[in-house]
């Protein structure tokens, strides 16, 4: 039998991270338009993380439709599709492309994509959030991936935010899998203590910082089938 650990003695996650991209390169749909960022995430991360968490044919389901998502599984021969939620969390189900509900009670999707904070959970509320990763985790084939993107803003407790999260998604069985900080701004050519030119104070929105990074949380199914995949 398997030994388990405790969350006091869980590794922690890795670390990974997504730098603003050099080129000025920018994916287009089929009409020729540029493909918009998620969420301040450019095309090529989107593209990056859905080949790296997801298999050929896989089913990716994005909790908002968004459709630089839609567009990277398509070309990655995923199997995109919106989940709704119908303002419920228990009751959340895949639809396909073509707006018709599935039949399938489990969807067995390989990637579910969402975004915290929601109009219809609280996000300062662990039971809330439990109840919505736990929705969101049935739709997970075994070793499916739960990719959570927090786009609080900088008048959130971010830190906290976080730290909530992970927790609410041990809660229902989920792996604490990957942290990918993900830069929406530049980095600076230099180290800023040590250059010694002045160095210009950051810019301020409604007397708060403007956030440089948004935060990525992968979680990874913690099912007995999961173990050999």
């Amino acid at each position: 039998m398997p030994q388990t650990q405790t969350p006091h003695t869980l590794p922690p996650a890795p670390v990974a991270l997504l730098l603003t991209p050099t080129h000025t390169h920018r994916p287009t749909n089929p009409a020729g338009r540029p493909l918009p960022d998620w969420y301040g995430i450019h095309p090529d991360h989107v593209a990056h993380l859905l080949a790296r968490y997801t298999r050929h044919g896989d089913t990716v389901l994005d909790l908002d439709g968004h459709p630089t998502v839609t567009a990277a599984a398509e070309h990655l021969h995923r199997r995109p599709g919106p989940a709704v939620t119908n303002g419920e969390h228990p009751h959340v189900r895949p639809e396909t492309l073509d707006g018709h509900p599935t039949h399938n009670t489990r969807p067995e999707a390989g990637l579910v994509l969402a975004t915290l904070p929601r109009l219809n959970i609280d996000s300062r509320d662990p039971n809330d959030l439990s109840q919505a990763i736990g929705a969101w985790q049935t739709l997970l084939r075994p070793g499916g991936y739960l990719l959570v993107l927090l786009t609080t803003g900088p008048q959130v407790n971010a830190f906290g935010h976080r730290s909530t999260v992970i927790a609410a998604a041990r809660t229902v069985g989920l792996l604490y899998h990957q942290h990918i900080p993900a830069a929406l701004v530049p980095l600076p050519e230099t180290e800023p203590r040590t250059d010694t030119r002045p160095t210009p104070r950051p810019p301020l929105h409604a007397g708060h910082h403007v956030r440089a990074h948004q935060d990525l949380l992968v979680f990874a199914s913690m099912t007995p089938e999961a173990a050999n995949v």
